[in-house]
């Protein structure tokens, strides 16, 4: 890695540390940054780094290697693999052609910058959807058990609970909770229905320890107590 080199441009001599250069600020903007924002964060970027530094063709390759790198660091964590990354950005021996101008190293900079945070919004929503599937799972497989908790499946899945709590919404359209709760609640109406069993029995089977306050939600999300319910399965 280059820590100070001259750069020769129109006859200019530039001297310059490229180690304060904020590149690490690139890496830090594919994993959080927006897409819209990708443009507004070059542009800071390039005012940072100077027009007239920006002139050398040596620095802007500097540049890019590094930004490249970064890239290609990065989006070998989202699985995108060498040939689709090259297929688009080239290859390192290919990055000169790409810098001509500035303004082609603005447009090829922005190109991957876009690339990278749509790569990564897409491949977090992929892995989203398969946690919050794993939980659903893990929900329907032991929603019987009385201490079930948010912090339990957040665990299953490996996630903190506050994190879990917010995808397991934001995928789900309601909350934890609710979500147990109509689970439970769909197995309480099945057994009303198809069993012989009494109120206060399946209210612990299918996860409630206490009768009355099963009876209690039952009749809220319902309408009708688990008791009318079952009278009125067993009329139809």
């Amino acid at each position: 890695m280059l820590s100070n080199y001259n750069a020769d441009s129109n006859h200019k001599e530039y001297n310059f540390d490229v180690q304060k250069f904020d590149v690490q600020g690139i890496e830090q903007f594919l994993r959080s940054g927006k897409k819209e924002e990708c443009r507004q964060v070059l542009e800071e970027f390039f005012a940072q780094v100077g027009e007239e530094r920006l002139k050398s063709l040596m620095l802007r390759l500097y540049l890019t290697m590094d930004i490249y790198i970064i890239a290609r660091t990065f989006t070998k964590e989202l699985n995108i693999s060498n040939d689709e990354f090259i297929k688009r950005f080239g290859t390192v021996e290919d990055i000169s052609s790409k810098l001509v101008t500035t303004s082609s190293t603005f447009d090829y900079f922005l190109k991957m910058l876009e690339q990278c945070v749509s790569w990564r919004i897409a491949y977090s929503h992929d892995e989203s959807n398969s946690i919050i599937k794993k939980a659903e799972e893990y929900i329907l497989e032991n929603f019987n058990k009385e201490d079930l908790s948010l912090k339990v499946v957040a665990d299953a899945v490996n996630l903190s609970p506050t994190y879990f709590s917010s995808i397991f919404k934001r995928h789900s359209g309601t909350s934890f909770v609710d979500y147990l709760t109509q689970v439970r609640l769909n197995k309480a109406k099945e057994l009303l229905c198809c069993t012989s069993m009494q109120v206060s029995e399946i209210a612990y089977e299918v996860g409630f320890k206490d009768y009355r306050y099963f009876s209690q939600i039952f009749k809220k999300v319902v309408g009708v107590s688990p008791r009318e319910f079952k009278l009125n399965s067993n009329k139809a």
